[in-house]
Protein backbone atom coordinates (compact mmCIF):
# COMPACT_ATOMS: atom_id res chain seq x y z
CA UNK A 1 0.00 0.00 0.00
CA UNK A 2 1.19 3.56 -0.87
CA UNK A 3 1.53 5.79 2.19
CA UNK A 4 2.31 8.55 0.21
CA UNK A 5 -0.72 7.81 -2.29
CA UNK A 6 -2.96 7.67 1.14
CA UNK A 7 -1.74 10.79 2.08
CA UNK A 8 -2.16 12.43 -1.01
CA UNK A 9 -5.90 11.39 -0.58
CA UNK A 10 -6.07 12.82 3.16
CA UNK A 11 -4.62 16.23 2.08
CA UNK A 12 -7.57 16.54 -0.48
CA UNK A 13 -10.27 16.21 1.85
CA UNK A 14 -8.47 18.45 4.40
CA UNK A 15 -7.91 21.39 1.77
CA UNK A 16 -11.36 21.92 0.10
CA UNK A 17 -13.33 24.65 0.51
CA UNK A 18 -17.02 23.96 0.10
CA UNK A 19 -19.27 21.06 1.29
CA UNK A 20 -19.62 20.25 -2.46
CA UNK A 21 -15.75 20.14 -3.17
CA UNK A 22 -15.48 17.90 -0.15
CA UNK A 23 -18.48 15.18 -1.38
CA UNK A 24 -15.68 15.41 -4.39
CA UNK A 25 -12.76 14.37 -2.87
CA UNK A 26 -14.63 11.44 -0.85
CA UNK A 27 -16.35 10.64 -3.76
CA UNK A 28 -12.89 9.93 -5.67
CA UNK A 29 -11.61 8.52 -2.59
CA UNK A 30 -14.16 6.10 -1.71
CA UNK A 31 -13.32 2.79 -3.61
CA UNK A 32 -9.17 2.88 -2.01
CA UNK A 33 -10.43 4.71 1.58
CA UNK A 34 -10.53 1.68 3.62
CA UNK A 35 -7.34 0.20 2.27
CA UNK A 36 -5.10 3.42 2.16
CA UNK A 37 -6.78 4.75 5.54
CA UNK A 38 -5.70 1.41 6.83
CA UNK A 39 -1.95 1.70 5.42
CA UNK A 40 -2.09 4.92 7.68
CA UNK A 41 -2.91 2.95 10.88
CA UNK A 42 -6.29 5.11 11.12
CA UNK A 43 -7.72 4.36 14.73
CA UNK A 44 -10.46 5.97 15.15
CA UNK A 45 -13.66 3.79 13.83
CA UNK A 46 -12.63 0.85 15.84
CA UNK A 47 -11.44 2.91 19.27
CA UNK A 48 -14.89 5.05 19.46
CA UNK A 49 -16.51 1.18 19.73
CA UNK A 50 -14.88 1.41 22.97
CA UNK A 51 -16.14 4.67 24.43
CA UNK A 52 -19.79 3.62 22.79
CA UNK A 53 -19.34 0.19 25.09
CA UNK A 54 -17.98 2.37 28.20
CA UNK A 55 -21.18 4.70 28.47
CA UNK A 56 -24.11 2.67 26.29
CA UNK A 57 -25.22 -0.65 27.74
CA UNK A 58 -25.13 -3.64 25.16
CA UNK A 59 -28.03 -3.86 23.56
CA UNK A 60 -29.74 -0.61 23.50
CA UNK A 61 -30.30 1.36 20.72
CA UNK A 62 -30.44 3.25 18.25
CA UNK A 63 -27.42 4.20 17.37
CA UNK A 64 -26.56 7.11 14.85
CA UNK A 65 -22.82 6.66 13.19
CA UNK A 66 -22.68 10.72 12.02
CA UNK A 67 -20.71 11.31 9.27
CA UNK A 68 -20.63 7.45 8.90
CA UNK A 69 -18.11 7.55 5.57
CA UNK A 70 -17.78 3.60 4.20
CA UNK A 71 -18.96 2.40 7.39
CA UNK A 72 -15.86 1.05 9.35
CA UNK A 73 -17.26 1.82 12.85
CA UNK A 74 -20.50 -0.50 12.25
CA UNK A 75 -19.03 -4.13 12.32
CA UNK A 76 -16.92 -3.26 15.25
CA UNK A 77 -20.10 -2.44 17.35
CA UNK A 78 -22.45 -4.82 15.55
CA UNK A 79 -19.30 -7.50 17.27
CA UNK A 80 -19.67 -5.69 20.43
CA UNK A 81 -23.75 -6.33 20.82
CA UNK A 82 -24.90 -3.08 19.07
CA UNK A 83 -27.14 -4.29 16.55
CA UNK A 84 -29.33 -1.31 15.79
CA UNK A 85 -27.29 0.82 14.20
CA UNK A 86 -28.32 3.98 11.26
CA UNK A 87 -25.60 5.91 9.69
CA UNK A 88 -25.47 9.30 7.71
CA UNK A 89 -22.81 11.01 5.25
CA UNK A 90 -22.75 13.46 2.88
CA UNK A 91 -20.83 10.84 0.18
CA UNK A 92 -23.13 8.69 -1.49
CA UNK A 93 -20.27 7.20 -2.69
CA UNK A 94 -19.34 6.44 0.83
CA UNK A 95 -22.44 5.54 1.35
CA UNK A 96 -22.76 3.13 -0.85
CA UNK A 97 -19.88 0.85 0.63
CA UNK A 98 -21.24 1.71 4.33
CA UNK A 99 -24.62 -0.22 3.04
CA UNK A 100 -22.01 -3.54 1.39
CA UNK A 101 -21.50 -3.97 5.43
CA UNK A 102 -24.21 -5.11 6.36
CA UNK A 103 -24.63 -3.63 9.51
CA UNK A 104 -26.71 -0.56 9.85
CA UNK A 105 -30.47 -0.57 9.69
CA UNK A 106 -30.41 2.65 7.56
CA UNK A 107 -28.33 5.07 6.05
CA UNK A 108 -29.03 8.58 4.74
CA UNK A 109 -27.20 11.16 2.18
CA UNK A 110 -27.13 14.66 4.64
CA UNK A 111 -25.25 17.59 5.53
CA UNK A 112 -23.88 17.67 9.51
CA UNK A 113 -24.91 21.70 10.05
CA UNK A 114 -27.78 21.54 8.02
CA UNK A 115 -31.24 19.80 9.21
CA UNK A 116 -31.58 15.85 9.89
CA UNK A 117 -34.15 14.01 8.89
CA UNK A 118 -34.60 12.48 12.56
CA UNK A 119 -37.65 13.72 14.93
CA UNK A 120 -36.33 14.76 18.37
CA UNK A 121 -35.24 12.36 20.96
CA UNK A 122 -35.04 9.23 18.23
CA UNK A 123 -30.97 7.80 19.09
CA UNK A 124 -30.34 6.01 22.07
CA UNK A 125 -26.95 7.88 22.03
CA UNK A 126 -24.85 9.47 18.22
CA UNK A 127 -21.13 8.49 17.69
CA UNK A 128 -18.65 10.54 15.20
CA UNK A 129 -15.05 10.36 14.41
CA UNK A 130 -13.18 12.04 12.14
CA UNK A 131 -15.77 14.46 11.40
CA UNK A 132 -14.83 17.44 13.21
CA UNK A 133 -11.81 17.94 12.04
CA UNK A 134 -10.10 20.61 9.58
CA UNK A 135 -12.45 21.65 6.30
CA UNK A 136 -15.17 19.45 7.45
CA UNK A 137 -18.52 19.52 9.65
CA UNK A 138 -18.94 22.41 11.63
CA UNK A 139 -19.26 23.03 15.62
CA UNK A 140 -22.69 23.92 14.73
CA UNK A 141 -24.02 20.38 13.67
CA UNK A 142 -23.53 19.33 17.22
CA UNK A 143 -26.85 21.19 18.30
CA UNK A 144 -28.80 19.48 15.61
CA UNK A 145 -27.43 15.80 16.56
CA UNK A 146 -28.24 16.99 20.20
CA UNK A 147 -31.91 17.16 19.18
CA UNK A 148 -32.31 13.74 17.20
CA UNK A 149 -30.84 12.55 20.84
CA UNK A 150 -32.91 11.30 23.19
CA UNK A 151 -32.98 12.75 27.04
CA UNK A 152 -30.12 10.76 29.20
CA UNK A 153 -28.72 9.61 26.06
CA UNK A 154 -25.05 10.17 25.21
CA UNK A 155 -23.08 12.58 22.73
CA UNK A 156 -19.99 10.48 21.86
CA UNK A 157 -16.85 12.23 18.90
CA UNK A 158 -13.81 13.36 18.61
CA UNK A 159 -12.33 16.69 17.31
CA UNK A 160 -9.14 16.99 16.33
CA UNK A 161 -6.87 19.73 17.54
CA UNK A 162 -6.55 22.30 15.18
CA UNK A 163 -10.11 23.31 15.25
CA UNK A 164 -11.32 22.68 18.87
CA UNK A 165 -10.65 26.41 19.70
CA UNK A 166 -10.22 27.68 16.00
CA UNK A 167 -13.50 25.96 15.25
CA UNK A 168 -15.63 26.90 18.48
CA UNK A 169 -16.35 24.02 19.68
CA UNK A 170 -15.83 24.84 23.04
CA UNK A 171 -18.14 27.89 22.84
CA UNK A 172 -21.23 25.28 21.58
CA UNK A 173 -19.76 23.13 24.20
CA UNK A 174 -20.59 25.50 27.15
CA UNK A 175 -23.76 27.42 25.35
CA UNK A 176 -25.34 23.74 25.19
CA UNK A 177 -24.38 22.95 28.42
CA UNK A 178 -25.76 26.58 29.84
CA UNK A 179 -28.52 26.08 28.03
CA UNK A 180 -29.00 22.74 29.90
CA UNK A 181 -29.15 20.32 27.22
CA UNK A 182 -26.50 18.35 28.26
CA UNK A 183 -23.33 17.75 30.48
CA UNK A 184 -20.02 16.47 30.13
CA UNK A 185 -19.12 13.13 31.48
CA UNK A 186 -15.90 12.42 29.79
CA UNK A 187 -13.35 13.99 27.91
CA UNK A 188 -10.06 11.83 26.91
CA UNK A 189 -6.45 12.86 26.50
CA UNK A 190 -5.12 13.85 22.92
CA UNK A 191 -4.19 11.02 21.16
CA UNK A 192 -2.91 10.18 17.76
CA UNK A 193 -5.71 9.53 14.58
CA UNK A 194 -3.05 7.41 13.22
CA UNK A 195 -0.78 4.41 14.35
CA UNK A 196 1.45 4.33 11.46
CA UNK A 197 1.73 7.97 9.78
CA UNK A 198 0.43 11.88 10.64
CA UNK A 199 2.60 11.50 13.82
CA UNK A 200 1.04 15.39 14.43
CA UNK A 201 -2.58 14.84 14.00
CA UNK A 202 -3.86 14.59 17.63
CA UNK A 203 -7.44 13.85 18.58
CA UNK A 204 -9.59 14.28 22.01
CA UNK A 205 -12.57 12.15 22.33
CA UNK A 206 -16.12 13.90 24.34
CA UNK A 207 -18.41 12.04 26.25
CA UNK A 208 -21.23 14.15 27.34
CA UNK A 209 -24.90 13.17 28.63
CA UNK A 210 -28.02 15.02 26.88
CA UNK A 211 -30.57 16.01 29.25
Amino acid sequence: MNIDKASAALDSVYTAETPEALAQAYAAWAATYDGETASLGYLLPFLIAAWVARHVPAGEGPLLDAGCGTGLSGPSLQALGYPDIAGLDLSDDMLEIAGSRNTYGELKQAMLGGPLPWPDGHFRAFFSTGVFTISHAPASSLQELVRITKKGGHAIFTVRDQVLESGGFRDVFAELEQDKKWRPIEESPWFRCYAIAEPEALVKTFVFEVL
